[in-house]
């Protein structure tokens, strides 16, 4: 028989994510809002509310919890695009579908940037050449818009990824510039209608 305070410890144990878990998503927040430079993990360790001593056992450097964010979005994104092909059956309507789902967030991305780009884009900046984990998000999206163009039947697949996913991060970029969440979800619907407007 399991005692109130049994059930009450098992209640607090699911209802509260572990350690390594709520590290991993205060960093994935604090790098959307503040940029990795002025991230700590002094700063990752009070939002998660674990002692900053406690840190070093899930990850050895900033470097590591890091790599854990790119990780982390890489899943969220990956998941969003498998749930987009479980619920749309044809191609233009999961591209379709994803620009909706960015257009969703453009509130965030008018004042913080896209969390995908961005990040990408200051890890690109770091060292003497592109950080390793710069390239990674940025090319489930490429590869993802590729196989929905060929999909089509599109032989320039690989060219219409780069050109969809280009005009996203510049319009999330001057979304996040201007301050403006409509210009984010205006051309989330001129995307729509680029796509709808291709040949099969």
């Amino acid at each position: 028989m399991t005692t109130n305070s049994g059930q009450t410890a098992e209640a607090a144990s699911v209802a509260r994510p572990g350690k390594r878990e709520r590290l991993v998503s205060a960093a994935c927040e604090l790098v959307h809002h503040q940029g990795v430079a002025r991230t700590t993990l002094a700063h990752i360790a009070e939002a998660a509310d674990v002692p900053v001593g406690n840190v070093y056992y899930y990850f050895k450097t900033k470097e590591d919890i890091i790599g854990a964010v790119v990780h982390a979005h890489g899943d969220r994104l990956e998941s969003t695009l498998a749930e987009l092909e479980r619920r749309h059956r044809s191609p233009k309507a999961r591209l379709k579908a994803l620009m909706g789902v960015l257009a969703e967030r453009a509130d965030s991305t008018a004042q913080y940037g896209c969390p995908y780009g961005t990040l990408s884009s200051e890890l690109a900046k770091q060292a003497d050449g592109s950080h390793p984990l710069a390239a990674p998000l940025m090319q489930i999206l490429l590869d993802w818009a590729e196989q929905q163009f060929r999909a089509i039947g599109r032989r320039e697949a690989h060219d219409l990824a780069i050109e969809l996913v280009s005009r996203y991060e510049g319009s999330a970029v001057l979304s996040n510039t201007l301050g403006q969440p409509e210009l984010m979800a205006r051309q989330a619907r001129r995307l729509q209608r680029w796509i709808d407007a291709l040949p099969s």
